[in-house]
């Protein structure tokens, strides 16, 4: 994304920090999730993209990051965001546990996780159903893992398991196989991965092949840039984190804040998720809801300490950072 104001140099930054934090559970196929921490002039950001992706790939999660360091976000319409809790790919008894010690109403579950059997998640989803009562509301993520024709008969099969699913996330790769199976099946498609990791986020059409987005600021390139993203989709839109540390889960709750509708949960109760985090005061929802922060908290350096990996992570991290900066406006 081209940007008219400078880029910042790293030696800008007065704190730079490399951070690992263990998963309470295997999330996204990680263990440990790890990022570094920058301060700049307006605070603190954070850079954490997946260990799987590319240099280039990386580039909006720094821009992100820059972001937060170096200006004010929008101006907020509300002052706090409902969230759903987050189901790993766990038994059924841990999931139904994760939910009742939530207080969400709203919970999202980890589907077609590599291993498990479909038997598997309609067990887990049947759990989740029955901690949250008849109220709640069930959505999965099959993170891309099927084609249209198994999406169908899966997502038919855990509807039912649910007594009714809110939607289910990317059930499929490519844009015309969501619009297929949106076609078959009477549970609203939402497309996360199709927008985010679009050539171009903001010409993609999704409206089609998908009822809802899922938008995430951390790997759009900023709030900002997430808010002409869900603008240009058309379509009701969820915030979903990235799997942050509480310093960088500030700015997808700011996104959630400044949207100008908001008609489901968020997917931003991902703290939980982690073993631990960098700031004293978590960001884990009360209630099923979480507040709009005005910039990223303060990390405790007690906290940051602990999490400080040994020298190879951090030299491989601080070597990432220094090649992505590269790539910034080239």
């Amino acid at each position: 994304m081209p940007s008219n104001r400078a880029v910042p140099a790293l030696a800008d930054f007065d704190v730079v920090r490399v951070y690992a934090l263990p998963m309470r559970n295997k999330f996204r196929g990680i263990t440990v999730r790890c990022g570094v921490l920058l301060h700049g002039p307006a605070g603190w950001g954070e850079f954490c993209p997946f260990e799987d992706y590319t240099d280039s790939q990386s580039v909006p999660w720094l821009r992100t990051a820059l972001e937060s360091c170096t200006t004010e976000w929008p101006e907020p319409v509300r002052t706090s965001i409902p969230v759903n809790c987050t189901v790993p790919a766990v038994p059924p008894e841990q999931a139904a546990a994760i939910v009742s010690a939530s207080g969400c109403t709203t919970a999202k579950v980890k589907v077609a996780e590599p291993g498990q059997s479909p038997g598997e998640d309609v067990e887990r989803v049947a759990a989740v159903r029955q901690a949250l009562g008849p109220r709640g509301a069930i959505r999965v993520d099959a993170n891309a893992a099927w084609d249209p024709d198994e999406a169908v008969r899966r997502i038919r099969e855990l509807d039912r398991a649910a007594n009714g699913l809110e939607y289910v996330e990317q059930p499929c790769r490519e844009l015309t196989e969501l619009a297929a199976v949106r076609r078959k099946v009477d549970v609203r498609i939402a497309a996360d991965e199709s927008i985010r990791r679009a050539e171009d986020p903001l010409r993609v059409a999704v409206a089609e092949a998908a009822d809802v987005a899922v938008i995430k600021a951390t790997p759009l390139g900023g709030v900002r840039r997430a808010l002409q993203v869900a603008e240009a989709c058309g379509l009701p839109c969820v915030v979903s984190s990235a799997v942050e540390s509480s310093v960088g889960l500030a700015a997808q709750l700011a996104l959630a804040g400044a949207l100008p509708e908001l008609p489901f949960a968020c997917g931003l109760g991902t703290a939980a998720l982690l073993d631990g985090d960098l700031v004293a005061d978590c960001l884990l929802p009360v209630n099923g809801q979480l507040p709009v922060p005005r910039r990223a908290p303060e990390p405790d350096p007690k906290l940051v300490a602990a999490a400080t990996p040994p020298t190879e992570v951090r030299q491989r991290w601080l070597d990432r950072l220094r090649r992505v900066h590269a790539l910034l406006d080239s």
